[in-house]
């Protein structure tokens, strides 16, 4: 039986002029998750983070939203790691995955950074270990693998892709609470499995 999610990071760049773009997309479904959990966050500027905390039957629940920016989000990420004496196997982090395209997520238990910074960040801040599960939110790409699209992910949904965005952050935030709940392998059977995807 996989362990129980104790701490769910969403990744994503603090200041106001990121907020909403794609790459933002981890924030906004932990976001989301607190709301639904009635978890308020607050900052804590020992992890670099504004955290909620969240009782639930399953036992405390920590939300957390690093504001390091993107590439720096592994010193948060230990911090609270540490904080909690958890394993990384009790660490969901929510992060936005060119690769796959809007409306798709995707859960899997572990994995190297696929060129995300913020996963390269964090693996390397606990130690090198790439055994943290993480839920992937499908942004799209608008070039071609191999070409630059910063510009894209620090961009903003166009209007007609908004509804889809946030019909994709609420698919996420269902899958959190599920892991939360259920644990990691019946979330990846319910939720890597839509739309006829493989796990």
């Amino acid at each position: 039986m996989s362990a129980r999610t104790k701490l769910v990071v969403g990744l994503g760049n603090p200041g106001k002029e990121y907020a909403g773009t794609r790459h933002n997309v981890g924030f906004e479904v932990v976001e989301r998750c607190g709301e639904k959990l009635g978890g308020s966050f607050k900052s804590k500027w020992r992890f670099s983070a504004e955290v909620a905390e969240v009782v639930l039957d399953s036992g405390k629940l920590v939300l957390a939203k690093p504001r390091t920016f993107m590439n720096r989000s592994g010193a948060s990420v230990a911090a609270l790691v540490n904080w909690l004496k958890i394993a990384p196997t009790e660490l969901l982090v929510v992060v936005d995955d060119a690769d796959l395209p809007l409306g798709q997520i995707r859960l899997r238990q572990s994995g190297g950074s696929g060129g995300h910074n913020g996963l390269r960040s964090i693996i390397e801040a606990l130690g090198g270990t790439e055994e943290f599960p993480r839920l992937r939110v499908g942004i799209g790409r608008a070039a071609p693998v191999g070409e630059d699209i910063t510009d894209h992910v620090l961009g903003k949904f166009a209007p007609q892709e908004r509804e889809q965005a946030r019909e994709t952050v609420e698919q996420a935030v269902e899958a959190v609470e599920c892991c939360v709940r259920e644990g990691l392998t019946t979330t990846m059977n319910q939720f890597n499995r839509r739309k006829g995807d493989d796990v």
